[in-house]
């Protein structure tokens, strides 16, 4: 088992990262960014996203960037290290998020706007990665 020490240098460093890892750090970064986003503007969000949000739905959904950004995180850490189970995990994970949007939006639960950019954000790079994967074996 690796030291912290040499975990933080490949951490640093991403030595032989794969192609399929790099994709999945990049969408780390993706909602990592959308995560402070959130935190910091979550009206600006709101707005830009089609749906109403009183001053204690502002809290709330700082509350969910907090969240959003620890998967971010969880993703860019992962990637960076090159872990392939993870980025395996990925790959069974995102293609479904699209239909779980759907039925959300379906039911009223999540506004149109939002779950179609959550939907097309994560089968996109779902498709990226997948294609990486292909690309790295």
């Amino acid at each position: 088992m690796p030291t912290l020490r040499e975990m933080f240098r490949r951490l640093i460093s991403a030595e032989g990262q794969s192609y399929a890892a790099k994709t999945v750090e990049f969408f780390g970064w993706l909602i990592f960014a959308e995560a402070a986003g959130l935190i910091f503007a979550p009206h600006f969000v709101s707005g830009l996203l089609q749906f109403p949000l009183g001053e204690e739905g502002g809290n709330y959904l700082r509350l969910v960037g907090l969240l959003v950004g620890g998967l971010g995180l969880l993703y860019i850490v992962s990637g960076r290290l090159n872990a392939l189970g993870f980025v395996f995990a990925s790959l069974l994970d995102r293609p479904l998020v699209p239909p779980v949007m759907a039925v959300l939006w379906y039911l009223g639960i999540v506004p149109g706007p939002l779950a179609l950019a959550f939907a097309i954000q994560d089968f996109a790079s779902f498709l990226w990665t997948l294609k990486a994967w292909k690309g790295d074996s």
